[in-house]
């Protein structure tokens, strides 16, 4: 029997699905999708206020688009957002925002998804991603801190 949902649909969800057992994979998480789902989320969330508006709409537009959706909930552009400037002001951010599992890591959640972020948008964006952020914060990017890849 065919489908009534027009392709894009399957295809963001197929993507989608991908992120998330890659996610899974990385912080051995099993199959939990939804825990996998609310990492992508909260790291994406935080990433996405840290940045300065025309910044986070770029990367937006490398997600997949229902990844995408949920990058842009709750989004206030022009609201003032806390000041990140530490690794640990950062994974602070993340901990709060990831409410599925108070004792994950949020470290390890954020090196997870900023590497799936990596390796599955354009080389480019995550290079001004990287500079934008103060040298103190690019420690967040382990294999993007090599001075190689920069």
């Amino acid at each position: 029997m065919k489908s009534h949902q027009p392709e894009v649909f399957e295809t963001t969800l197929q993507k989608t699905n991908v992120w998330l057992r890659e996610l899974c994979d990385a912080l051995h998480w099993g199959e939990d999708h939804q825990k996998a789902y609310h990492g992508l989320r909260a790291v994406l969330h935080v990433l996405r206020d840290r940045l300065p508006v025309a910044e986070a709409a770029h990367l937006g537009a490398q997600l997949p688009m229902l990844v995408r959706g949920f990058y842009y909930e709750d989004w206030k552009p022009g609201a003032t957002q806390p000041k990140i400037k530490t690794p640990q002001q950062f994974y602070d951010a993340v901990r709060e925002k990831f409410t599925a599992d108070r004792n994950v890591n949020p470290m390890r959640v954020t090196e997870a998804v900023l590497m799936l972020l990596c390796a599955n948008t354009s080389p480019g964006e995550f290079e001004k991603v990287f500079e934008i952020f103060p040298p103190e914060l690019r420690e967040i990017w382990p294999a993007f801190s090599d001075p190689v890849h920069v």
